[in-house]
């Protein structure tokens, strides 16, 4: 399991599932600039147990068709390079309301985490862009806007 965040002075971003998928099972060629921000720890990916729960249902899935040895090494390279934020009280009316409640998760975790960017490919969150931004400083990035954004931000 991850270790909690501790003074952490890393930009911190969460990602969503799908984009962990690409990450970490998928090797995604369309998002090398982030994988290299992880890989240089330029970055602090934030999780919790609830977004760490959904990793494992869906590396199980029959369509990834994944055995337990790749969910298993997908998973250990995700405990890696993850910090798991600890639990904090209810932001309930602060954080915007995500259409999809299944997708609600990361964007209460990106405004727990005081996250600098959440990344998804999730329509519902990516429509919370301006709110999130608004309220938290937190900019909300697609996959295909994510190396811009690292390279202005980041400095990769």
């Amino acid at each position: 399991m991850p270790t909690p965040i501790s003074g952490e002075s890393k930009p911190i971003i969460v990602l969503d599932t799908n984009i962990v998928l690409d990450w970490l099972v998928f090797e995604d060629g369309g998002m090398p600039e982030l994988m290299t921000a992880i890989a240089h720890q330029q970055v602090q990916i934030v999780s919790n147990a609830e977004c760490r729960d959904e990793l494992i249902r869906v590396l199980n899935y029959p369509i990834f068709k994944l055995g337990i040895e790749a969910q298993q090494l997908a998973l250990a390279q995700y405990d890696a390079f993850v910090k798991i934020t600890p639990e904090r009280a209810s932001l309930l009316g602060i954080v915007p309301r995500c259409r999809d409640r299944d997708d609600q998760k990361f964007v209460q975790l990106a405004a727990h985490a005081s996250a600098v960017a959440l990344i998804s490919k999730d329509h519902a969150v990516l429509g919370l862009k301006r709110s999130m931004k608004e309220r938290f400083g937190c900019d909300v990035l697609g996959a295909s806007h994510t190396a811009e954004w690292l390279i202005e931000n980041i400095k990769l």
